[in-house]
């Protein structure tokens, strides 16, 4: 269904010579809109869960952490191609889909604003769920663990480098999921969903250790924003001086790993 500039009464006489109004925006958008907000929701809503004071999974640790965001990544990917669309919900994978062919520049650009979008919203819905929650912990670091990413050891050389290689694993698995050459001996067309977010957390498990595993610019740089602009009584800064790690490691990890699979891959 495409969302047009116009709609016509019920009553109009459709004029046979008028030219098709064009789409203001693919059908994919409303998909990775909501399926980004469902993964923010699920994704940051279990480390909200995790780090914040009187909540119930106070504690519970990194395997619940890494557990509740492959959760995330399959049901917001379910969400997306529910609706119609691809289910990148990150702009990372949508840039590797640029350069394989299979997305172009227009759309894109719109899927990437709709990602970040919907990251907005979702990382609002957890501010909500968990509204009680935020005065109640007074650790400024703990609640901006629930928006966005931290490293464990700062530096901006090796977390870039982390980023962009956790990335690059991400894009590279996510295509060889759907390949022809895996879906000749796997599953893969029924069940790619699940497949990803098996692989999402894989990933949280192996190399998320070092700075979070962003993976996505839009599932860091959207909750920072929110982060930034939601009243919470004991927040602290933001920490914008991090901000451009997570979103351009990924943005280099999926670019590699886009350019190695459009020369090896099937």
């Amino acid at each position: 269904m495409f969302l047009r500039a116009d709609r016509p009464s019920l009553h109009a006489t459709p004029d046979a010579d008028a030219s098709p109004t064009p789409p203001i925006m693919p059908p994919t958008a409303l998909g990775e809109f909501l399926g980004t907000a469902i993964l923010m929701l699920l994704g940051n809503g279990v480390v909200a869960g995790v780090v914040l004071d009187e909540s119930k999974s106070k504690g519970a640790g990194w395997m619940v952490i890494t557990t509740g965001w492959a959760m995330a990544v399959l049901i917001g990917v379910l969400v997306a191609v529910g609706l119609g669309a691809p289910g990148e919900l990150n702009p990372a994978i949508t840039m590797a889909n640029l350069i394989l062919g299979s997305r172009t520049f227009g759309d894109a650009i719109i899927h990437i604003v709709m990602q970040l979008a919907g990251a907005m919203l979702g990382s609002t819905l957890v501010w909500l769920h968990y509204y009680k929650h935020w005065d109640a912990t007074r650790d400024p670091d703990a609640i901006r663990s629930a928006f966005c990413n931290t490293p464990a050891i700062r530096g901006a050389g090796p977390n870039l480098m982390s980023e962009a290689i956790a990335t690059m694993v991400l894009v590279l698995v996510a295509n060889a999921i759907g390949s022809r050459g895996a879906a000749g001996v796997t599953p893969a067309s029924n069940v790619g969903p699940a497949m990803v977010g098996a692989l999402v957390w894989g990933i949280g498990l192996s190399l998320g250790g070092p700075t979070g595993y962003a993976i996505n610019p839009a599932r860091d740089l959207g909750p920072r924003i929110m982060h930034s602009l939601l009243p919470m009584k004991h927040k602290g800064p933001s920490d914008w001086g991090y901000a451009w790690v997570p979103v351009t490691g990924p943005l280099i990890g999926a670019f590699v790993a886009a350019i190695l699979w459009g020369l090896v891959g099937l």
